[in-house]
């Protein structure tokens, strides 16, 4: 049946008007049957949205979703264990009104409090579960919304499970004054205890998430991921305003705001979200097996075929390695593993997409992976500034570094960048320190890592993502102190001796493997283009099987003291 065929003139003692009451003899529905989208303004049947993830199905606009229905949205049916049911607070400041106000939403929503938590499995995944209700009191953050938190956190801590927040809140409930406030403590300090057993915690952002509760849990997961166009920030768009005395630009503290400066991972459409979750905690999931981190294709390595390094000149293969065509980082990803996520963000300032990064499967083992991205055309060198990153570039990939180190997965690299980006921005926010950090924490970082140079190689900006327990380096790659150009401009005041400065650099793979800078050297292909890329990506693919199987043997102490050794000889 067509909407405009579902109105009709009828009795008023049992429906009610779309418009005013005063609208006696126009068009009227059946109560409950229609309801406004806040967005388009359009009248939408209210099946229609429940059916559709409670998104409107005109504009595409996001209602909220209360918590037990997110919890049927997300949760394998009949899996979900609700805990601490019956859990309130009291009214530490004795505010006037205030025990009746609960106990009257209490009864309008049939929750005990803003927040429902429990124990449900998601796509066969055992998972605690946290999901905010906005509808109490804006799901602001009392003393029971804190404790009914910390306890789930608790728990999933003792039980060995990930948790899951989904985080929809004004912030502090300001009835409950500083004992509010003492929740985001709370809070935070269980999510530590979690976090410090190398548990994951996965956090959820809808809208709104703004005040104590982003600068708290909301915050804090390993992953964050936000639905669209949710507002997210401290202090609210308003508060802002009047503070400042500005209007905010259009998407201030929207999803896609935060994205782009670094503060969460991915953006999620809600019809995706389970899906998106399932493969996360998939490739999270803890195995006992101390040989569950070796590739299944381990046994099939074969011995190295040591191929004739063909005869060019350093410039020639300087030039090479600079090729257009040459292949990119993401297409390496693309060919050698299954399932990538990508993450975004240093969680500081920025989603540098000269460096892009995230998790995937290498024949079964969960891995992270980061690479120097220069694009293939003329739009992407730009977005991905033609692969030279920004301090918050090398922040990200030691972001994705550490979060590797806490989950046990080996680490692996791909170096292609004509150096770090020079410029104004990158020294106001650090660009030094920024590289500096990464090589003082790889150095010890407990867990394998490999960087492969697939192009150019150039100065702290390549090294910043190749101190590493093996590095190798593709036959027509380079790996230098600075660029030929720089280099002539530097010792001989002229850069057009770029040519002759190759010819002394020794920054060529065979070069630097007589020099014990790196361990090997792939042949490749001439005319190496994406079209014989699985020419080089399976010789890589079986050394890297070999190098996953090695140092997945190691102890901590064994692989980092051979990786301080290794630099410590050179």
């Amino acid at each position: 049946m067509k909407l405009k065929d579902m109105f009709k003139k009828t009795n008023r003692k049992n429906y009610i008007s779309i418009h005013s009451s005063d609208n006696q003899g126009r068009p009227e529905v059946p109560e409950g049957l229609l309801k406004k989208c806040n967005a388009c303004k359009a009248a939408i049947v209210t099946e229609d949205v429940k059916s559709n993830y409670y998104i409107c199905p005109k504009c595409h606009n996001y209602f909220r979703v209360h918590a037990r229905r997110r919890v049927e949205m997300i949760a394998d049916e009949g899996t979900f264990e609700e805990w601490d049911q019956g859990l309130t607070g009291g009214n530490p400041l004795s505010f006037p009104g205030y025990e009746e106000k609960v106990k009257a939403l209490q009864e309008k929503t049939g929750l005990d409090e803003a927040v429902l938590t429990g124990k449900a499995k998601i796509g066969g995944v055992e998972t605690v579960l946290g999901v905010c209700d906005g509808r109490f009191m804006m799901a602001s953050m009392g003393e029971a919304v804190g404790e009914k938190i910390a306890r789930a956190v608790e728990r999933a801590t003792s039980e060995k499970l990930p948790v899951i927040i989904f985080a929809c809140s004004g912030g502090a409930r300001m009835q409950e004054g500083i004992v509010s406030l003492m929740q985001m403590a709370k809070t935070s300090a269980a999510l530590k205890r979690h976090s410090d057993a190398g548990l994951l915690y996965i956090s959820v952002l809808t809208n709104p998430t703004t005040g104590g509760v982003t600068a708290s849990f909301a915050m804090l997961g390993d992953i964050i991921l936000a639905e669209p166009k949710a507002l997210i920030g401290f202090a609210g768009p308003r508060v802002i305003e009047q503070t400042i005395r500005q209007k905010l630009p259009e998407g201030f503290q929207k999803s896609e705001f935060l994205l782009e400066h670094g503060f969460i991972d991915r953006i999620v459409e809600r019809e995706e979200m389970k899906e998106v979750l399932t493969e996360i905690l998939k490739m999270h999931e803890r195995c006992e097996d101390k040989t569950g981190g070796c590739p299944d294709c381990c046994s099939l390595v074969k011995e190295e075929v040591h191929t004739e390094y063909k005869g060019l000149t350093s410039w020639e293969r300087v030039q090479i390695s600079r090729k257009k065509e040459r292949p990119v980082g993401s297409e390496y990803i693309k060919e050698l593993f299954d399932g990538f996520i990508e993450f975004h963000g240093d969680r500081y300032f920025k989603d540098d997409r000269a460096i892009i990064g995230g998790i995937a499967r290498f024949h079964g083992v969960p891995v992270t992976v980061i690479a120097q991205e220069k694009g293939t055309t003329t739009k992407e060198n730009i977005e991905h500034n033609f692969g030279m990153p920004s301090p918050d570039g090398y922040r990200k990939a030691l972001r994705l570094m550490k979060q590797a180190e806490k989950f046990h997965r080996p680490v692996i690299c791909f170096v292609d960048t004509p150096g770090a980006f020079c410029g104004l921005e990158a020294e106001e926010r650090g660009q030094g320190e920024a590289i500096a950090r990464n090589l003082y924490e790889m150095s010890s970082l407990k867990t394998p890592i490999v960087s492969i140079v697939i192009g150019e190689g150039a100065s702290g900006g390549a090294l910043a993502i190749a101190l590493a327990d093996e590095v190798w380096m593709l036959e027509n790659s380079i790996y230098t102190i600075l660029s030929p150009e720089g280099f002539a401009s530097i010792l001989w005041k002229d850069a057009k001796r770029a040519k002759e400065a190759a010819g002394v650099m020794k920054l060529t793979a065979n070069h630097l493997k007589s020099l014990d800078i790196v361990e090997r050297v792939i042949a490749e292909p001439e005319n190496f283009t994406t079209a014989n890329l699985q020419d080089v990506t399976d010789k890589i693919d079986a050394y890297l099987a070999k190098f996953i199987c090695d140092h997945a043997a190691m102890d901590v102490e064994t692989l980092v003291e051979k990786r301080y050794q290794r630099f410590r000889r050179i």
